[in-house]
């Protein structure tokens, strides 16, 4: 390797520049090079009685393993398999049924060649995603879909840079077309990933995170003003619900009302629960989800609601700190 030279700043943004275009180029020459190989790719996935097991070497290998996470996590069941540890014993992986996706660029790569008869023999369905439509592995496979480039970003034309930049798209456009015809939502999107941010805001109801019981804050309209400021304190929600005989709210008392009546010089033992509550409090059904409940508080800028049930009896009630500390907010 020759001595760097000093390095230049307008150089490098102009090999950016470049990369970009380069590669922008291969990703819209992608669509011109599909047809009734990626329809039928997708079919064989769609139809596919055992898992989508992805293969590739060095940066293909990266790129598959991608493919694979974006798969399953889009509804089609995929994982990677090494092509080398394949022959080692990891073959065992696979049954017949399976779809098996192998990406090499060059369709040459010897890992992958010599498994091919392996995988002849399991019967799995062998899918070659390529440059070069004439190799060995689009050859044998029983589908291939280009991913053929004219030229890689690299100045040398020599590191796979546009060329697995085509890849990891090919790999976006299958599983969004896989996911478009199972018909998959926003909502199996979130099974797939309770633990983030969608998962919360779309698993999460508000039964699983609502006060219930004795610890949410409520009086009859008949209570006397120090019963009514003793639930609200002693139940530390920063306000107290008046509710009839069979639990249904009536309206709703809060510590920023406490503070306006003080204000006022209001005489405030002579005041029942009654005399002072706000009529048609905010409510939130039990079976909503937690997000909805948020997004009810930031339309009214408040920071609590009540729960109820079906037949709009209180059942719970929810603040904005429990959705915060849900992370639904």
């Amino acid at each position: 390797m020759n001595a760097p030279s000093p390095f230049d700043a307008a150089r490098a943004l102009a090999l950016a520049a470049s990369t970009f275009e380069i590669e922008a180029r291969a990703l819209l020459g992608l669509a011109a090079r599909q047809g009734e190989g990626f329809a039928k790719t997708v079919q064989a996935m769609l139809e596919c009685r055992g898992r989508v097991v992805v293969m590739g070497m060095g940066k293909s290998g990266h790129v598959g393993r991608k493919i694979a996470a974006t798969l399953a996590s889009t509804g089609t069941p995929a994982f990677f398999v090494h092509p080398a540890e394949a022959s080692h014993g990891d073959l065992g992986m696979l049954i017949g049924g399976d779809v098996v996706l192998a990406i090499s660029n060059s369709g040459e790569s010897d890992e992958l060649a010599a498994i091919l008869p392996a995988l002849r023999r399991l019967g799995v369905t062998l899918v070659a995603m390529t440059g070069v439509a004439d190799s060995t592995l689009a050859r044998h496979a029983d589908l291939a879909i280009s991913s053929a480039v004219d030229q890689e970003a690299c100045p040398l034309n020599l590191a796979p840079t546009a060329s697995t930049t085509a890849q990891m798209a090919l790999g976006d456009a299958l599983a969004v077309a896989l996911l478009d015809a199972r018909g998959f939502h926003a909502e199996d999107f979130a099974r797939s990933h309770p633990g983030g941010s969608l998962g919360r805001k779309l698993l999460m109801h508000v039964r699983d995170l609502m006060r219930s019981g004795d610890a949410v804050p409520r009086v009859g309209p008949e209570a006397g003003f120090n019963e009514l400021l003793r639930e609200m304190t002693g139940k530390g929600l920063g306000f107290a619900a008046v509710a009839d005989a069979e639990g249904r709210a009536l309206g709703i008392f809060t510590d920023g009302d406490l503070r306006r009546l003080i204000e006022r010089g209001a005489e405030l033992r002579e005041l029942r629960a009654a005399d002072v509550m706000h009529h048609g409090p905010k409510l939130v059904r039990v079976d909503a989800l937690a997000v909805e409940a948020a997004d009810l508080m930031e339309l009214h800028r408040i920071t609590s609601v009540l729960v109820v049930d079906a037949e709009a009896r209180i059942v719970g009630a929810l603040n904005s700190n429990d959705l915060m500390r849900a992370k639904v907010i």
